[in-house]
């Protein structure tokens, strides 16, 4: 039979994990393998090495029990955008940069912000298809008990939207203690039908870590550019903390309109435009 280098063997009995894997199409015979695996062992839940592409089915049945895959730790950090995280992916494991890409974007119409950032322990030898169906398959699950837990049932629409404003918010606050006062300028913006005008958004893709220039606030036409266009951009910016999503959902009740950079380096709200030049000069 043949296999991917890696395979993921879910926790459960025997015959669970027999179907789970026929479902993963492997070719496995329910009833005689779910036999021949009580006689070689119990298969360890978590990552096996395989090894190897073909190989007879005693040897696959026996891998799943004591062929234990090495790991490698990787981190996404929040505020991260997907590109700077694929390409940390691609070095560490090996990967085509490309190819995770192209992956992506076949497996999920989400453009950023949909991986969950955390600490990941990914097996060596995994495809790049498989890593990514890994790492959507836990944000689906991940992005649905939050959002049920908040409202009782998941609804797409309003999640996107959510996720969004999380995005800016994880870009522009200084600390988690100011993610709701900023969630609070979003909203209270949006409100009033001005433009946010902040630089985290054009902090987008390969951008992450790009210095927002005049030049840059005027050439970039990309819904990003909250500058130049009302409303918020279409897609997320980046990846989001929980802290971040919880102040998109639960901003702080305020008159803030402004915030601006301080000594301290945290940020200093205003209510209106002429405090906010004021800030301005005293924050420098």
């Amino acid at each position: 039979m043949s296999s991917s280098s890696v395979a993921f063997v879910p926790q459960g009995s025997i015959g669970q994990i027999i179907t789970y894997m026929v479902e993963k199409n492997f070719d496995l015979h329910p009833e005689i393998d779910k036999y021949l695996l009580r006689l070689i062992g119990k298969p360890q839940a978590g990552w096996v090495n395989i090894n190897q592409e073909v190989l007879t089915r005693g040897d696959f049945l026996h891998k799943l029990c004591y062929s234990k895959a090495p790991l490698k730790v990787i981190t996404y950090i929040p505020g991260e955008t997907k590109e700077l995280f694929f390409a940390q992916l691609a070095l560490n494991f090996d990967l085509s940069y490309d190819k995770l890409h192209t992956e992506y974007a076949a497996a999920t119409p989400y453009v950023d912000g949909f991986i969950v950032p955390e600490t990941y322990y990914i097996p060596v030898g995994i495809s790049e298809k498989n890593l990514i169906h890994f790492l959507l398959a836990h944000a689906r699950s991940y992005h649905r008990t939050v959002f049920e837990k908040i409202f009782g049932e998941f609804n797409e629409a309003k999640w996107q939207k959510f996720i969004i404003i999380a995005s800016v918010i994880q870009k522009e606050a200084a600390n988690v203690e100011e993610m709701p006062l900023v969630s609070s300028v979003i909203y209270n913006r949006l409100k009033k039908d001005m433009k946010l005008q902040m630089d985290g958004t054009l902090n987008y893709g390969e951008y992450s870590h790009t210095k927002v220039t005049p030049q840059r606030i005027r050439e970039d036409t990309s819904s990003y550019n909250t500058y130049l266009h009302k409303g918020l951009p279409q897609n997320p910016i980046c990846s989001v903390s929980k802290e971040a999503i919880f102040a998109a959902i639960f901003p702080k009740t305020t008159n803030y309109l402004y915030f601006v950079k301080n000594k301290n380096g945290t940020h200093t709200f205003s209510q209106n435009y002429e405090k906010h030049l004021e800030n301005i000069r005293n924050g420098f």
